[in-house]
Formats: C-alpha cells, sequence, structure tokens
C-alpha cells in the first residue's frame, strides 16, 4: 500500500543525510543552571515562550525543577499542578550548527518551546494547555533511576544568531502526585572544530551517522512526541526495503508509508535504554486498519522488539525458528534497522503481536453471542504473565509454592468476554488441572489430562523452553489457546518471550547448562509440569520427540545453521547497533560473566554456542522416558476410563505381575480366579487379550510388541491396571 508522502517527510529525511559533517558535539544549557520560574496561580500571558517577555517577576531557580525523587537543585511544594520555566541562551555562529538535540528528563507531561515555536510536548494535550491542567498520564524521570532521558531533534533553522529562549511547562499528573521533574538539556552538532559552547552530559550519546543498511529501514515520526507506555500516540511510519541482496538508503522511495499508534511496550524491558514498541496500524482518519508489511500475512497490531542484554540480538528470533521447524505458530520475525525522529536507534525484530487471526493464532472467532453448545467452545487465548488483568484464580497452588496460579483472559479481551464464556474457558482448564493433579491423572468425569490439552503441542513446548534454558518458561509471558471442540477441543502452548534465554540469565541457573529450568526457578509456576514429568506417557513422549528433533531441527548442525544465518544477516548492522548502543564488555542485567566480559559480538556469539553445545550434551543424558513405539505419539489422541489404561499406580499385594521388564514371557498370579487380561499400547489400542479363569498365567511375549504397554487384570472382586515394559 502507498499513500503520498508530505513535502514535510522529504525534507525529515533529507535532513538525516547530513549528518555525517557533525563534526562534534557541545551542549548549550546542562543541568544546573539557572533558569527563570513560575509557578503559577493564574494563566501566564501567552508571550512567556518569547525572548521579548519580562519574566523580571518570576524566580529563580538551578534545574531540575520539582520535588520527590532527589534529582531537584530547586525543590518546589508537592500537589503543584504546573512549573513554567525559561532560560535565554546565545548561539555564536549559527552556520556551524547543523544538529539540535533536546534532552528532557521530565514527570509527568511537557511543552516545550523554542523562540515562540512548540518544539515538543508529551502527555499534555491542547492547544494552549492552562496552568492548571494536569498532565494526561504519568511518566518517570529517569537521569536520577541510570537511566537515559528523553531526546528530541530539533529543527536547526528555529535558531537565531544571539539570544534565543528555550521555554518549558512541565504538567504534573494529580495533586496528589508524589513527584514532579523538570531538567532541560539543550546540545548541538557543530560542523567545524570551533568550541563555542560547554561539553556535553557524560551520558551524551551523539546519533549515528547513518546512510544505507543490507536491513529493511523502519522510520518512524511522531512529529517530537514523546514515546510512553499508553497512550499510543499518533505517528507515521515508512519502511525502506528494495528487497533481498539491496541495498536499502535513507534517501530510497518507501516499500510502504502510512500511519500509525505507537507505545512503550515490556515490562523489565521498561527500563533498558533501548525500548522495544507496540504499534497498531492506522489509516489517514485513526481508524485501525490491517496492513501488509515486510511480507507478514496482513493484520493490524505490531511489536518492534529491541534486543539490549540479549547481546546476540538473535535469542528471539532463534527460538521462534525451532517452533515453527517443529510445526507450530511463533510470530514471524525480521531484523530491521529503526529510526524514529531523525533519531537511530539500532538494529530491531518486527514481531506479530499475539492475535486470534488465520495468519497467526489459527482459532475461531469467538462472538458475544457464542453462549452454548460447540459455538461456546472457542476459540479462547489466555495466559500468564506480568500483570493480573481480569481473569481467574486456579484451584491449585502454584508448583513449590503456597499461592493460586492466575489465569488472564486474552481473547476475548476481558472488556469483552461474556460470562458464559469465562465460565466455559475456567471450566475447562478447572477439569485439565483435577485431572492432571490425579495420581491416577484422571477427573470425576473419568477423563484423562491428555483429553483437554495437545500431548505433542506441551512436549514441545517444554523442549523448546528447557532446551533454551528460558528463565521465564511457564511463569511468565505464557499463553495457551483452544479452538472450538468440532476442530480442535484441546489446548495448545504458544511461544512468545526469549530475551533471557540460550544461557542470558544469571538467576534461576539460567546460565547454567545443567538441570531442569522448571525446578530451578520455580515457585510460581503451573503444577501440571512436575505431574507430567512423572508420567510415563508424557516422558515417553518426550523421549521420542527429543531423539527425533535431535536428528533434525535441534541437531548441532542444523542449530549452528540458523545462528550462523542470523549472524550473517545482521552482521553489517550489528556493528552500528553496538555503535549507539555501546554495551559490548559490560555488564546488563542479567547478563552471566560470559556475556558480560565479551568485547566483540564475535565473542557473544562464540559464548552462546558453546552454551548450547553443553546444554544439549546434558539434555541428551539426562532427557527423561523410553524411545519405544514411538509412532505411538505421533497423532496421539487421548486415553479413555474405558480402557483402563492407568488406573492406579500401585501394586494391590493380591496380584503379581512379573518380570517387568519383561523378555520372554510374563507372569500373572492372583490370590482370585484371573477373570480377563488385556494388554493396551499407550494410544488405548487393544494388542491382546485372554481369559484364562484360573490363578496364575504365563503369557508368552513373542506375540507382544516390544515396548511401554498398559496391562489391565480383572479378576473375580477387583481390578488391576500397570504399565508393563517388554524388551525382546
Amino acid at each position: 500500500m502507498y499513500k503520498k508522502i508530505s513535502v514535510g517527510v522529504i525534507m525529515w529525511i533529507s535532513h538525516l543525510v547530513v549528518w555525517a559533517q557533525t563534526d562534534h558535539w557541545e551542549s548549550v544549557i546542562l543541568e544546573g543552571d539557572e533558569w527563570s520560574y513560575l509557578v503559577p496561580a493564574s494563566q501566564p500571558n501567552e508571550s512567556w515562550i518569547n525572548t521579548e517577555f519580562d519574566d523580571s517577576g518570576w524566580s529563580v531557580g538551578n534545574s531540575g525543577f520539582g520535588y520527590g525523587d532527589n534529582d531537584d537543585n530547586t525543590v518546589l511544594n508537592s500537589g503543584i499542578a504546573s512549573v513554567y520555566i525559561r532560560k535565554i541562551f546565545n548561539v555564536t555562529d549559527l552556520t556551524a550548527i547543523d544538529q539540535v538535540l533536546l534532552h528532557m528528563d521530565y514527570d509527568d507531561g511537557f511543552v516545550a518551546y523554542l523562540n515562540g515555536s512548540e518544539i515538543t510536548r508529551s502527555l499534555v494535550s491542547g492547544n494552549t494547555p492552562t496552568y492548571d491542567q494536569f498532565a494526561d498520564g504519568l511518566h518517570e524521570a529517569s537521569l536520577y533511576q541510570g537511566q537515559l532521558p528523553a531526546s528530541f531533534s530539533i529543527d536547526p533553522a528555529l535558531l537565531v544568531e544571539g539570544n534565543n529562549i528555550l521555554a518549558v511547562e512541565v504538567h504534573n499528573e494529580s495533586s496528589t502526585s508524589s513527584d514532579l521533574s523538570a531538567i532541560p538539556i539543550l546540545s548541538f552538532g557543530i560542523s567545524n572544530s570551533s568550541q563555542d559552547y560547554r561539553p556535553v552530559p557524560s551520558w551524551f550519546q551523539a546519533p549515528l551517522n547513518f546512510e544505507e543498511s543490507n536491513l529493511p529501514l523502519v522510520i518512524i515520526n511522531t512529529n517530537n512526541q514523546e514515546i510512553v507506555d499508553e497512550p499510543k500516540i499518533p505517528a507515521t511510519i515508512g519502511i525502506i526495503n528494495n528487497g533481498i541482496g539491496e541495498i536499502n538508503h535513507l534517501f530510497d522511495e518507501f516499500e510502504y508509508f502510512g500511519y500509525c499508534g505507537i507505545e512503550l511496550r515490556g515490562n523489565s524491558s521498561l527500563y533498558f535504554d533501548k525500548k522495544s514498541y507496540g504499534f497498531e496500524m492506522r489509516d489517514e482518519f485513526d481508524n485501525d486498519m490491517d496492513t501488509t508489511l515486510l511480507g507478514f500475512p496482513s493484520e493490524e497490531d505490531f511489536i518492534l522488539y529491541g534486543p539490549y542484554p540479549d547481546k546476540s540480538l538473535i535469542n528471539n528470533r532463534l527460538a521462534m525458528k525451532l517452533a515453527n521447524e517443529m510445526g507450530h505458530y511463533a510470530s514471524r520475525t525480521k531484523f530491521v534497522e529503526l529510526l524514529i525522529n531523525d533519531e537511530y536507534l539500532g538494529v530491531y525484530v518486527l514481531m506479530e503481536k499475539i492475535k486470534r487471526d488465520k495468519g497467526r493464532v489459527d482459532i475461531s472467532k469467538l462472538d458475544s453471542d457464542e453462549v452454548s453448545g460447540d459455538d461456546l467452545t472457542g476459540g479462547y487465548i489466555f495466559q500468564i504473565d506480568w500483570v493480573e488483568d481480569d481473569g481467574w484464580s486456579s484451584n491449585y497452588n502454584v508448583y513449590n509454592g503456597n499461592y493460586r496460579l492466575f489465569f488472564q483472559y486474552y481473547y476475548p479481551k476481558p472488556k469483552d468476554i461474556v460470562p458464559e464464556q469465562k465460565a466455559y474457558i475456567k471450566q475447562y482448564v478447572d477439569d485439565f488441572e483435577k485431572a492432571i493433579a490425579s495420581t491416577t491423572y484422571f477427573n470425576s468425569k473419568d477423563k484423562h489430562y491428555t483429553e483437554y490439552i495437545d500431548l505433542r503441542s506441551f512436549v514441545d513446548n517444554f523442549i523448546i523452553n528447557e532446551f533454551s534454558k528460558n528463565v521465564d518458561a511457564y511463569r511468565l509471558s505464557s499463553y495457551f489457546y483452544k479452538d472450538k471442540d468440532s476442530k480442535d477441543r484441546k489446548i495448545k502452548c504458544g511461544y512468545w518471550d526469549f530475551n533471557f534465554s540460550f544461557g542470558n540469565a544469571d538467576y534461576c541457573g539460567g546460565d547454567d547448562p545443567t538441570g531442569w529450568v522448571y525446578y530451578q526457578c520455580s515457585g510460581s509456576s503451573p503444577f501440571w509440569w512436575n505431574n507430567m514429568l512423572k508420567d510415563t506417557v508424557f516422558t515417553n513422549a518426550l523421549q521420542c520427540r527429543w531423539n527425533e528433533l535431535r536428528q533434525s531441527v535441534l541437531s548441532n548442525e542444523s542449530l549452528n545453521d540458523y545462528i550462523d544465518s542470523f549472524t550473517n544477516e545482521v552482521a553489517e548492522a550489528q556493528v552500528r547497533n553496538f555503535e549507539r548502543w555501546p554495551v559490548l564488555g559490560t555488564y546488563l542485567w542479567p547478563n552471566p560473566s560470559y556475556f558480560a566480559q565479551a568485547s566483540t559480538y564475535d565473542e557473544v556469539i562464540i559464548a552462546m554456542k558453546n552454551w548450547i553445545s553443553n546444554r544439549l550434551i546434558w539434555m541428551d543424558a539426562n532427557m527423561p522416558g523410553t524411545a519405544q513405539h514411538c509412532d505411538v505419539y505421533e497423532n496421539f489422541d487421548t486415553i479413555t476410563k474405558e480402557d483402563n489404561v492407568l488406573g492406579t499406580h500401585e501394586e494391590k499385594p493380591s496380584i503379581k505381575i512379573y518380570p517387568n521388564p519383561a523378555h520372554a514371557f510374563l507372569t500373572i498370579e492372583s490370590k482370585e480366579v484371573i477373570e480377563d487380561i488385556m494388554i493396551l499400547n499407550l494410544s488405548g489400542k487393544l494388542i491382546f487379550r485372554a481369559q484364562p479363569k484360573e490363578k496364575t498365567y504365563k503369557i508368552d511375549l513373542n506375540v507382544i510388541e516390544n515396548g511401554l504397554l498398559l496391562i489391565n487384570v480383572r479378576t473375580t472382586n477387583q481390578q488391576f491396571v500397570s504399565k508393563i515394559s517388554i524388551s525382546k
């Protein structure tokens, strides 16, 4: 889809390509400088943003201005709605300035003006905000937390030689807000060697000189509004993509240009200097619209994930690739380089937001009037994650913890799901949990836990999470989905966040290539996995699948090929990324020492490959289960009570079955007459039957297939079920 590109956007792109002219950077306004300020009791004169305004009646103080978080050189009264600040500064040689950057550390909203023109704002609405107007949301200051403040590229044409005025109004979120902050820093990119101003702050990062890439370029313009963690702000988005093997230049024609709403995205990652973003495609009238980006199926919601402590840049791409290759939906991924408001932000991964859609989580649409019969049975998406939105609590404690697991509605959204649908999905999960919690793995409805879950999906989810040693696995960023019974009645696992995986975590054993992360990072994970790991149906399926995958998707050769493919793709761009974010050779939470000490990208990848190699060795030696008759698990449905597949786990003393494992013969002894003997495979198929009518019976195993089987013995007054292993 193409849209007409405005002259302003063309000028914006033209501005990007002159970055290379900058010789060095200097600051004209720094933290601690003296400003005129006013805490207004009425609306200030509209000329307060102009140079000629008489501010002799205003107070004088040093930045920062505010209260409550110890970053204030001028402390103001708590609970104020706003503070207005002005500073005149001098420009010596206008021709030497080719870039201007405003850094604004603020809490909670602001509007900034340069020489009477608004240059940027955040979380303050209205053409002319009023003095008693509160900010539209919460925004925490950054510098006092050791983070970078928001930066905004300003048009140098707004400057004049001689006196200039920077004016800023900062608004509090409410009269009960615990803090307020205002610290502006203004810096110039100088095109020659002159030294007319002052050194930039120690945390300052100059915009990267950048003109072309082998990766697609995503260029976003918010009209200098800062992107916040809700609400989404309006922006334009352009994508330059000349095709595989072609170079993409900043001045090339857009493959796509349109509109979007954009916001910050993440939980712990919100505190990283390199942010991740969620964006929603919109038309020119601000309505949501489906769009195809970089070959992804048409949808409206996308993610720009910014790898930061993941210095390999590839963790999420690798995990999603493995899930796809194993036959499951996981987000499509694409490396891009991102620019927002003229600022180069490095290598990002374009991803799909988890959505119910034919091209994403392909389950049935569930309308609010579908409240009975097959209509009611799907589709649903629910999750386990940080935020406890609308949902329900499990009837069981988490594994190794004393509180209940909480499930959140994801689709339908909490605001859309109706009571009948809430009750249905809760009951369905309750029934599954009752079965997996039982010593027989059957619930009171005589349903085995595999009646409710897709065994292959859960096996593969366990394998990917454990192979990668994802410390967020099971307990965070975990989602599950279910279609209508008429299409696919079983719960399947989804895949999402793998940034703290493949050895990239110094907690929960994430750096140790040995051990199961489920047990090393326990305390808030579902109890299901612990119970499944005690069940031979699950563990044998696990062993069979692991052996299969080690010959294909998870072979050492395949894994190295995937890694090499991804790293070759970013070989050029990673250099710019780490110039923009100079973190190689430094500790970023939660890097283990081998990633913290890696001073080059190649060293990061070598460390990653070494960890993966050691992880595979351990998993090969420790994967539970027995790989026999693996074809049973390929299209596994469920185990039924009628087949007496499990019954009880312990032999009753009145019946003896030996030897186990058995090789040539299997003997059954009973204190009562044996009425019936059935041997079944794990899918419930009957493979041997006899009615001895005696107390001892010996079975010639030449007629029985090798493998893990189930034997059902019925006597006059009792019935006994056990697992037996046949190995001839």
